[in-house]
């Protein structure tokens, strides 16, 4: 009886042992340093994440909970799916790189609950990262609503966090918030809480030993809401959360609803070394491929002339409009952007004046238009021309008659979904006329400059503009310049408007003029609005306007050369046979840096940094075949070209 009873036992447990195993899954990496480990126990799923073979995120939950069922509990596997290797390569000139290759291995998850509804997770590990997505495969014409996401990022203590509050809905200047445009808080213990109940918005980056994480999201179309991770993570633990319910388009919805069959956004994680985070494509490695009725080449990239970011509203006449014409056109930029009251202080019949003046000069003209709707109480015109389809579609068509290249909307509402569906119809509607789109006052592009190739940036930072209005934003501006290179322009264009290199109104700069000129290298934006005035701009060195006259409009490659967030950037981008290096340092003491000048594989080098005067420059030529030492001043920068 004794023999039986220990048979039996044994016999159990190697049963249980082999249930175990059946219910754990794997999906690494094509070279293998990343792994995910996929688990369901006691009914529900989760997944850790490896690197090294050391784990690096904790465990973390899954599932979806519908209004109809819960997809987060009392689930059974199916089936899972053998490895496959997934490739993709695909050009986009709005990126940090031309060419772009993907390769990840993909495993599917095939969940079904008690009443037989079935959930896919479907994950696919690259070499630099994590990235995984739901799908109910069901077909149903009726409606389903999601009332949660269960999806969580669990980090181990210890870990420190770089993350961007969400401001309220409707708070701010005229209730216009959110609009992705806090500071980051920089190297907080994970677990912090965020400031209020709206959360973190992506990209949330994370530092665990020698292991960096950048949590976004991609692929978002308009069958879901654009998501954010919630205020309160006990233990590190970060649950993925929807939009405050006033984050809608009038009168619509903001959780997800669709019929079946569904997909969700993909959560992805960046994975590595600081240079892999900041060399990665996830963002749009896995968002929606070019839409086909767009052709990307109708849609010109490049840097533009704005009158309003240092003149605020009274530039907005005809006459100032023309000096920035010829501003644009002197320094060989594509564009002049005329912003608010436009149609009321010069007038469509000037303005078409303006665009025939600005064509013979080969600029083009951006518009500004008030996205309005009411979701916010901003008066300034053009006002309700773009929210209902029949009138964005007559705007649209005179714009594209008076020879306009792009709009400019700003102020949106959120991230309900119903709000996302407006971003995306104006991308498709403003394509449909060549007109190129930028975002102002808006959420996170999460990868639609690869769907939709008119839209050439989005605002969603605290950029410029700030710097203008206050002090206290200048004096943020060295450790808020050195945090967004890792964090909100890793995957994204982004118009931080940069560079003033002369004295602003009423405001005492923070920064050095080397750390200005460095700004439209380490930012990448399809076009760059530039900060600086022609008066400013006919103070600056001969050399300097001759940089800024024959400054790229689209990268090659990106590499960041060395770094820290909050702390310094030095990053090089390539066009062409050149590489453009620019450095920043947002710390107050001088710091040298050192690389290796062979990697750029160039003749000439010629460094633009500051000078021993305020708001001065100098001018040097190196050694491009050599080790390459450079001293940033504090708060200071430089430029470095090597051809």
């Amino acid at each position: 009886m004794k023999y039986k009873a220990l048979a039996l036992a044994f016999s159990i447990i190697a049963t249980m042992q082999t249930l175990h195993a059946q219910n754990r899954y794997e999906i690494s990496s094509p070279d293998k340093t990343l792994k995910v480990t996929v688990v369901l126990a006691q009914q529900q799923l989760s997944y850790t994440i490896s690197r090294n073979g050391a784990e690096v995120l904790n465990t973390s939950s899954l599932g979806l909970v519908r209004a109809d069922e819960d997809f987060s509990k009392k689930l059974s596997i199916l089936s899972v799916s053998k490895n496959e290797l997934v490739k993709d390569s695909y050009t986009l000139k709005n990126a940090k790189r031309l060419l772009n290759n993907y390769a990840a291995n993909k495993r599917i998850i095939h969940l079904q609950t008690p009443s037989k509804q079935k959930m896919d997770v479907i994950f696919q590990v690259s070499d630099d990262g994590v990235a995984f997505r739901y799908y109910f495969p069901d077909r149903d014409a009726k409606i389903k609503k999601l009332a949660e996401e269960k999806t969580s990022f669990h980090f181990f203590n210890g870990a420190k966090a770089w993350m961007q509050p969400m401001s309220v809905a409707k708070t701010g200047w005229e209730s216009t918030n959110p609009s992705y445009e806090e500071y980051y808080k920089k190297e907080i213990n994970v677990g912090t809480p965020a400031p209020t109940n709206a959360g973190w918005v992506y990209p949330a980056l994370f530092n665990y030993k020698d292991t960096w994480l950048l949590i976004s999201e991609s692929g978002l179309d308009g069958n879901y809401c654009a998501t954010r991770l919630k205020q309160n993570s006990a233990d590190g633990n970060y649950e993925v959360g929807f939009p405050d319910q006033r984050e809608a388009f009038t009168g619509q919805n903001v959780n997800p609803e669709s019929e079946l069959p569904w997909y969700t956004p993909w959560r992805i994680i960046a994975i590595g070394s600081l240079k892999t985070i900041t060399g990665s494509t996830l963002g749009t490695d896995l968002a929606y491929p070019a839409k086909s009725n767009i052709n990307p080449d109708l849609f010109q990239l490049g840097k533009a002339s704005w009158s309003w970011i240092i003149l605020k509203d009274n530039s907005i006449t005809y006459d100032v409009q023309k000096k920035y014409i010829d501003f644009a056109a002197d320094m060989k930029w594509e564009f002049c952007l005329i912003d608010v009251d436009w149609d009321t202080k010069i007038g469509f019949d000037k303005m078409q004046e303006l665009a025939d003046y600005a064509k013979s000069k080969n600029v083009g003209l951006i518009l500004w238009y008030n996205s309005a709707g009411d979701w916010n109480t901003v008066k300034y015109t053009p006002r309700n021309k773009l929210n209902v389809k029949e009138s964005r579609l007559k705007e649209f068509a005179m714009l594209q008659k008076m020879g306009i290249k792009g709009i400019k909307v700003d102020f949106f509402g959120g991230d309900g979904q119903s709000m996302i569906k407006y971003y995306l119809e104006i991308f498709e509607d403003a394509a449909k006329f060549g007109l190129s789109v930028n975002c102002h006052g808006a959420t996170l592009p999460r990868g639609w400059q690869r769907t939709y190739p008119n839209l050439v940036t989005m605002e969603s930072i605290r950029g410029m503009e700030f710097i203008t209005f206050e002090q206290e934003n200048a004096n943020e501006e060295p450790l808020h310049a050195t945090t967004i290179p890792f964090t909100r322009n890793v995957f994204d264009p982004m118009d931080f408007t940069p560079m003033t290199l002369n004295k602003l109104p009423k405001i005492n700069r923070n920064t050095t003029n080397g750390f200005e000129l460095a700004l439209p290298v380490i930012f990448q934006s399809g076009v760059q609005h530039l900060a600086e005035t022609p008066d400013g701009m006919a103070k600056v060195p001969a050399y300097v306007k001759t940089f800024l006259q024959n400054f790229p409009s689209s990268w090659s490659d990106t590499k960041l050369i060395d770094g820290y967030p909050g702390k310094f950037v030095v990053m090089a981008r390539k066009s062409g046979n050149k590489w453009y290096i620019g450095g920043i340092n947002g710390e107050t003491f001088a710091k040298e840096i050192s690389f290796d000048g062979n990697k750029f594989g160039g003749k000439t080098a010629t460094l633009i940094t500051d000078g021993n005067e305020d708001l001065s420059f100098v001018k040097s030529e190196l050694t491009s075949n050599a080790t390459i030492k450079i001293t940033m001043k504090p708060h200071g920068g430089f430029v470095l070209v090597i051809e």
